[in-house]
């Protein structure tokens, strides 16, 4: 059964790293949804966060050859358990008539989105939340009202005691 995965990798904060994470992917045919990649509180790690579908095996595989890489100092499997995952997006929207303003402020509210930008004829608007929580509020709005999204992609922590550290 095919099933998406989220997983946490520490990895050393060195030039090439992310490609060479990248590059095993792409040379074995593995597609990446999702990749967010930032320095932790030792600013020689880096934690990267990556989110990819499979069957139990080929993630298996996709671990233990991730394992491997001289960069990677350890991994988790965050969907193995209980975890939070979020997403960022930055949403711009057109608000040119007062019906379209106040329809938009009405499901910004609702979703518990900001409005950071206001001008003429749009606002943007930043959303934090899950990524079902994100594609809800897209098809909530006409379509006709989009004009760009931007979306950071997931970032995941595991729930209570369990963390990734060296």
């Amino acid at each position: 059964m095919v099933r998406r995965h989220t997983i946490s990798i520490l990895l050393e904060n060195e030039a090439g790293a992310l490609s060479r994470v990248a590059g095993l992917f792409s040379a074995r045919g593995y597609n990446i949804e999702s990749l967010t990649v930032a320095p932790t509180e030792d600013p020689s790690m880096s934690r990267m966060t990556l989110v990819t579908s499979g069957s139990d095996g080929i993630i298996e595989q996709i671990t233990k050859q991730l394992n491997k890489l001289v960069d990677v100092i350890k991994l988790i499997d965050l969907t193995e358990g209980q975890h939070i995952e979020r997403e960022l997006m930055l949403i711009k929207v057109k608000a040119g008539s007062n019906h379209q303003r106040e329809e938009v402020k009405r499901l910004a509210d609702i979703f518990r989105g900001r409005i950071i930008d206001v001008a003429d004829n749009n606002y943007t608007i930043e959303l934090t939340g899950p990524r079902d929580k994100i594609d809800a509020f897209i098809k909530a709005l006409e379509e006709s009202l989009i004009i760009e999204v931007v979306r950071t992609g997931v970032s995941g922590i595991g729930r209570g005691n369990k963390s990734l550290q060296a």
